[in-house]
């Protein structure tokens, strides 16, 4: 039996008519009857999460996994605040989240009752449409008639779900305001809904603009550079005829199994960077760009001719000179430009053949490098050998690193494989229970993530959550603070820099493991570090995840 509300039952039949199968719900009364709903709609799997900040990026987890549109549930009031960080990273990485929450009746907003405040619009920055659906009124009212309510709401879930549901993977708020009584299950089924249909107007990619394709064919230095993308949705079928004569940089964030130590590099070049080296042609493929390095040098090729692939047309003008954007779908788009290049003559081949090979065998004496140099113990080192010992584990496995120091030891040391972050804003939060949707939305493939102290500290509910399994590893790197703050010159002349600004602590994660299930060992040496990382990769089925703590 579903609820007697008619807006919640459009709601959940809508959901389901546009293919949502994951909801993410988290406790309260307001939110009660949703989250009873989808719990009785067979097409729906719910996952229980208290903690609505961990909820939200759970709920990301669930949808890098299925590259599909997932619910996230909330209650009432300032419930509905705590998932801003996940939306907002789900935003910049073109993941889909529905967040659905319950709301009081409009009149008693501001009224001093218990959790009430504004909340259609509060989200508005990350979600592409915030709808708040009307309260059917009964068969007697006459204004608004039912019949017109009913209308209304399900134009207002279908606008929502189309965007959701689109190429764009945006997200979306769905307000729900409830009236008493809440809790009357008595409908036997869902309503048959009307589900309104978009479709995007067909694109021929062999229609490249132009100047796109002069640029590209004239130039003599070109260069494709990919930020994060997903590799659910980039393959390199198709491009190998492009990425065999133009050179590529991609960050371990790129859908690529292996890394171009591009920092490392940039190094051995030293500054000013001669020209010889200046692409005259780039293309940003992708979005976020960890290495600050890498961006500095881009911004540093002001006569080159910058092209961007978008998929939303939004200016995003990473290199500050952008010169034109070609919106759509990017392995589509490389594919156009590969034909492009097997059909028509560059200007200048050798020239462009040349360029391609000086940067490949600096890029290949960089990595020969990092591979060769010998590491004290630390976090570099803990990073190196969990990526050596990964390339023996012969089961499926994901790869999440967390923000901060974790991502760039992955753009140095990741090989083998694609590396998931939530790079969309770079924040600390939600590493820890993204991975964890991931692994509860992936029960082929263990799970691993390499977290800093901070992150995983500030995360840690993360682990209280009963969804979680063995096929979750987690790589702890404690050091104590926040170890990027050591790299920022000057901050160390500052008495604050270590207690206020880096976070100074001396906290181990062996309670919080203790407390939670998660089976723990601890390794504070060399000699302790390679026994732990195979206990850490080991396939063996358990019935709960495995945290490593490397203390330093």
């Amino acid at each position: 039996m579903y609820s007697n509300k008619e807006n919640i039952n459009i709601l959940t039949a809508l959901l389901v008519a546009h293919g949502i199968r994951h909801a993410v719900v988290c406790p309260g009364s307001r939110n009660a009857p949703i989250v009873h709903n989808l719990n009785e709609c067979p097409d729906i799997t719910c996952h229980a999460v208290t903690d609505e900040r961990s909820a939200g990026f759970f709920a990301l987890g669930i949808a890098q996994a299925t590259d599909a549109a997932v619910v996230v549930c909330v209650t009432s009031g300032s419930a509905l605040l705590n998932v801003a960080p996940a939306v907002a990273e789900a935003h910049y990485q073109h993941q889909s989240l529905i967040v659905i929450s319950a709301d009081r009746p409009a009149a008693w907003i501001d009224q001093l009752d218990g959790q009430t405040l504004w909340q259609p619009g509060v989200l508005a920055p990350w979600v592409s449409k915030t709808v708040n659906l009307p309260e059917i009124p009964s068969p007697v009212t006459t204004e608004p008639s039912p019949l017109t309510a009913r209308w209304h709401c399900n134009r207002l879930v279908n606008e929502a779900l189309l965007d959701a549901t689109s190429d764009q993977h945006a997200c979306v708020h769905i307000n729900v305001p409830l009236s008493e009584p809440l809790f009357q299950f008595t409908t036997e089924a869902l309503p048959h809904e009307r589900v309104i249909q978009r479709y995007a107007p067909t694109t021929d990619y062999d229609c490249l603009p132009q100047p796109l394709i002069d640029d590209f064919l004239q130039a003599r230095r070109p260069l494709i550079v990919f930020g994060q993308l997903s590799p659910r949705r980039f393959h390199y079928e198709g491009v190998e005829n492009l990425f065999s004569h133009v050179l590529v940089f991609h960050e371990a964030l790129a859908p690529f199994t292996s890394v171009s130590p591009i920092d490392e590099a940039l190094a051995a070049i030293g500054a000013p960077i001669p020209n010889e080296w200046m692409p005259d042609f780039i293309l940003h493929v992708g979005d976020a760009i960890v290495s600050k390095r890498l961006k500095q040098f881009l911004r540093q090729a002001t006569d080159a001719h910058t092209w961007r692939i978008s998929l939303t047309g939004q200016v995003e003008d990473t290199f500050q000179n952008l010169n034109g954007m070609v919106v759509g779908d990017a392995e589509a788009i490389l594919q156009s430009m590969s034909c492009k290049l097997a059909k028509y003559q560059c200007s200048q081949p050798a020239r462009r053949a040349g360029y391609r090979r000086q940067w490949l065998h600096l890029l290949r004496e960089a990595k020969q490098t990092i591979a060769a140099a010998p590491l004290p113990f630390g976090e570099a080192a803990a990073v190196k050998l969990f990526e050596e010992q990964l390339q023996q584990v012969e089961e499926p496995y994901e790869v999440h690193y967390a923000n901060s120091l974790a991502v760039r030891l992955a753009n140095t040391y990741a090989q083998g494989h694609p590396v998931w972050c939530n790079r969309g804003v770079n924040g600390i939060e939600g590493s820890l229970s993204t991975a964890a949707g991931f692994a509860a939305a992936s029960p082929s493939s263990l799970v691993f993530c390499v977290i800093g102290d901070l992150s995983f500290f500030y995360d840690q509910n993360a682990l209280w959550n009963q969804h979680l399994s063995g096929r979750l590893r987690i790589l702890l790197l404690n050091n104590g603070h926040g170890a990027i703050f050591d790299q920022l010159p000057g901050l160390s002349q500052s008495p604050a820099a270590s207690q206020l600004v880096a976070g100074a602590h001396h906290t181990s994660a062996e309670g919080i493991c203790q407390q939670n299930g998660i089976a723990h060992q601890q390794a504070a040496s060399m000699e302790q570090l390679q026994p732990a990382i195979g206990w850490l990769l080991s396939p063996a089925e358990t019935a709960c995840p495995r945290l490593l703590e490397v203390s330093i």
